[in-house]
């Protein structure tokens, strides 16, 4: 099958985001009601980014540029080549260019899998900079590749994205689940509406048979670590960037020897890990079912129970109010950090043991739903993955 060789600007209109700034340096632009997408929200993204970290105020939007939905953005430093279809009007960097598709020449989605299957690869042999690398726009405008007519793109992209349509419904039923595991440990553990509460006396802000502690009484930090020579021959390395907001989103395969002296942390199911590094960035997950050869990063502070069900101890670690502990009690202003010991002087409400079972056994299936869910999203991304490469050369016919 012939496809004709393109450029990007051959297909639509090529243009870099603004805004170099920092929030530090520019307070005023932020807090508004426009999104500002960032490289890291383009990463985590799948086939449509509807989540941001940041928003611009209306002098943030004045000097930047307010982009369309159907977006398809590139990010061209710190992650390259990561891409993803704007389902919402949104500004961005520039570390990011935006390519918008020219009618009947081609589909965002398509463009969006053939980064994913060929050209994400040869981009990093562009990329440049001591400190991280960096591509630039004539860069990317400079490699043409095999695009096929409209139609054909059309038909491929409705097939593939048919994976990601089930991949976002996957997200969004696991979101819903532990937003409803949130909502009632709020109703019974901070507004204090748990059942028979009416009986109960509320004592100095507390109510009564409930015990003030600290986290380290309650659970265990980095119970569990490898030494050099335990480490299984072959392991899937989970690293900080490797878990965001509840999510563990990859999982690294490597042979022991080349694995890096970061491996050790062993977690076991239910624990919790939490990066020491940037608190504010929230990368923490609740670790279900792990497999043996999965080893984590020293970089984590690993979290396991001990007189608390998984479900509290995961929904008590992931407040806004134990987040905003933890950014309090980070040291060093370039690389801000807490250690296991500042977990452990966390302060938290013990409540009856009854009530804590009685929390964890509604909660529990919701939260074993959510792994079985995931899975199920790793499946869909794996049978994705092995047909995307066919399609997008025209080994397989549509």
């Amino acid at each position: 099958m012939s496809w004709a060789e393109k450029s990007l600007d051959e297909l639509g209109t090529v243009s870099r985001g603004r805004s170099r700034h920092r929030p530090r340096d520019a307070a005023h632009l932020y807090g508004g009601e426009y999104p500002f997408v960032q490289t890291g929200d383009v990463k985590h993204a799948g086939l449509y980014l509807t989540d941001y970290e940041r928003t611009y105020s209306e002098a943030g939007v004045a000097q930047s540029k307010l982009w369309p939905e159907g977006t398809l953005c590139i990010t061209i430093a710190a992650n390259i080549a990561d891409t993803s279809i704007l389902k919402i009007k949104a500004c961005f960097p520039d570390s990011v260019i935006g390519f918008i598709p020219e009618n009947d020449k081609a589909d965002a989605r398509f463009i969006k899998y053939l980064f994913d299957a060929m050209l994400k690869k040869r981009y990093k042999n562009f990329t440049q900079g001591a400190a991280q690398d960096n591509l630039s726009q004539g860069k990317l405008l400079s490699l043409k590749f095999p695009v096929p007519d409209f139609p054909t793109q059309k038909a491929i992209a409705d097939i593939l994205s048919k994976y990601d349509d089930l991949i976002d419904n996957n997200k969004r039923r696991i979101e819903l689940l532990e937003g409803s595991a949130r909502q009632l440990y709020k109703e019974w553990f901070v507004r204090f509406r748990f059942p028979g509460h009416e009986h109960i006396k509320i004592i100095d802000g507390v109510p009564e048979g409930w015990r003030p502690t600290t986290l380290g009484a309650v659970a265990s930090t980095n119970a569990l670590s490898y030494k050099a020579k335990e480490l299984p021959d072959e392991i899937n390395y989970i690293d900080i960037s490797s878990v965001s907001k509840g999510r563990i989103l990859t999982k690294n395969p490597m042979h022991s020897e080349g694995a890096p002296g970061r491996a050790r942390r062993i977690a076991r199911h239910g624990d919790v890990i939490w990066s020491n590094v940037r608190p504010n960035l929230r990368a923490y997950a609740l670790v279900l079912r792990p497999r043996e050869i999965d080893v984590f990063s020293t970089g984590f502070t690993v979290l396991s129970g001990t007189e608390i069900p998984y479900t509290y101890l995961y929904n008590f670690t992931t407040t806004d109010s134990f987040v905003g502990y933890l950014i309090n009690h980070t040291t060093g202003a370039s690389y801000p950090a807490v250690r296991p010991r500042d977990f452990e002087r966390a302060e938290i409400l013990l409540p009856p043991p009854s009530l804590l079972e009685q929390f964890h056994d509604i909660c529990e299936p919701n939260f074993e739903l959510c792994y079985i869910l995931a899975e199920q999203n790793v499946q869909l991304t794996s049978a994705r993955d092995l047909l995307l490469p066919k399609l997008m050369t025209g080994e397989l016919a549509v």
